[in-house]
């Protein structure tokens, strides 16, 4: 296979960066090279040390003077919900029973979980997202084919055939049986094909009956090195809900701790409205709280707060995502943007280094695979994004003046899109020419 060497300023993260000037903390090349072989980076550094090194044949890209940094990571985002995007609801439960449940019925056929796959990829490679934690619908169908998408494109993917037998259209219900034998079948079809990962996925304790919750405790016990994903304390509403069904609980996280879900895999989307003895919990389990921006304020749900969670005694494992059809967009750039603003609201700053190294490493490290994704390290697999700052007429005069990678940084998260994303490389193979 012969090997691809990318020229353009390299940008990648080893840790969260402490403060805006903890340059220890990433590691940038001016004019950098990259070298793909089977797929991996082989080797990375200066331009002229890794050319000098490369195989003569190595098929050389120029792509100066963008970055070129690790593929996005989306840790939490609902594939069958592409078309109630931007769908007007005033709140969290309204927005799931007027749009959402009637939408995701569709799902029950092959050919429409097929298109709607195929249109989701194609706007993650867009926005240089290289791996994502999905919510397929109730249906095996919607399962087999998001993973059938993720095989033929070669991209590493998390996701699951969602577990649902109560508070739902009789369309979108299976029962406790049901959820475990189809969970299974997918397992069993997909974990480990390709870079497929299988999440266990109860959408969330609405939805789930205890004895569903009990036939997802026994698929936690005898798959515990999968992920698991569901949603925790994300609205007012849900949280009395959630309380009125399970009345033995102490708290919603209480729910999921007793069906033994709490774990370093395990994904709960939003976290806003914890206690301090849900955020013990979460801490003390390694649970990670997955930060959905976009979606939090267009259902009004509240503002999370990040910086609060990751510097307390007990600190909270972060993860960031779009939350699409929720979110009301696919980009991380602009997940980034009200990631940045919702933290300015609470009083707190979040600097654009730190805003990238968690949509990067720091999901990465969320989704447990940052061996894998997530960095530029050598022997890792080369999903890659490459970005221009000066993408559009708007970005391009305000980068006339920006004087720092700090200041270019922020103008691509402020200003960014799908606009900003020059190539997406998937396993070194570049895909947005093939869109």
């Amino acid at each position: 296979m012969t090997a691809t060497l990318l020229r353009g300023r390299l940008l990648g993260f080893v840790r969260r960066p402490d403060g805006i000037d903890d340059r220890d903390a990433y590691r940038y090349e001016d004019d950098g090279g990259l070298l793909i072989e089977d797929g991996r980076i082989a080797a990375v550094g200066p331009y002229a040390e890794v050319r000098a090194a490369a195989p003569a044949d190595a098929d050389e890209i120029d792509h100066r003077p963008c970055l070129i940094m690790p593929g996005f990571i989306d840790t939490h985002v609902h594939f069958p919900q592409m078309q109630v995007i931007g769908a007007y609801a005033a709140n969290l439960l309204e927005w799931l029973n007027t749009h959402t449940f009637p939408e995701e019925c569709r799902f029950v056929e092959p050919e429409h979980s097929a298109r709607i796959a195929r249109h989701f990829y194609d706007e993650m490679i867009r926005h240089g997202t290289t791996t994502a934690v999905a919510y397929c619908s109730v249906h095996k169908a919607s399962a087999d084919a998001y993973f059938a998408e993720a095989l033929k494109r070669g991209m590493c993917m998390i996701g699951g055939k969602v577990m649902m037998d109560r508070n739902a259209p009789q369309g979108l219900l299976d029962t406790p049986q049901m959820g475990y034998d189809e969970t299974r079948a997918v397992i069993a079809e997909w974990h480990g094909k390709g870079r497929n990962h299988v999440a266990i996925t109860p959408r969330f304790a609405i939805t789930s009956t205890p004895a569903q919750m009990e036939m997802t405790a026994a698929l936690a016990r005898e798959f515990p090195d999968l992920h698991i994903q569901t949603h925790l304390s994300e609205n007012d509403e849900e949280i009395r809900f959630t309380a009125e069904l399970y009345p033995d609980a102490i708290d919603y996280t209480d729910v999921y701790a007793h069906y033994g879900l709490l774990g370093p895999k395990s994904l709960f989307g939003h976290c806003i409205h914890l206690s301090d003895r849900e955020a013990d919990a979460m801490s003390e389990a390694g649970a990670v709280a997955v930060h959905c921006p976009t979606s939090n304020l267009f259902l009004g749900s509240g503002l999370f707060p990040l910086k609060a969670l990751s510097r307390r005694e007990k600190p909270v494992r972060i993860g960031l995502a779009t939350d699409v059809g929720g979110g009301t967009s696919y980009s991380m750039l602009k997940t980034l943007d009200e990631t940045y603003k919702i933290q300015q609201l609470l009083g707190e700053r979040l600097n654009p280094f730190e805003s990238f190294y968690h949509m990067t490493l720091g999901n990465a490290q969320a989704v447990s695979l940052a061996d894998r994704i997530g960095t530029l390290d050598a022997g890792t697999d080369a999903d890659l994004v490459v970005l221009d700052a000066a993408a559009t007429p708007a970005m391009a005069l305000r980068m006339e003046v920006v004087r720092s990678l700090a200041d270019e940084l922020f103008l691509l998260q402020t200003l960014g899109d799908d606009r900003a994303v020059r190539e997406t490389y998937v396993a070194g193979k570049a895909m947005k020419a093939a869109l």
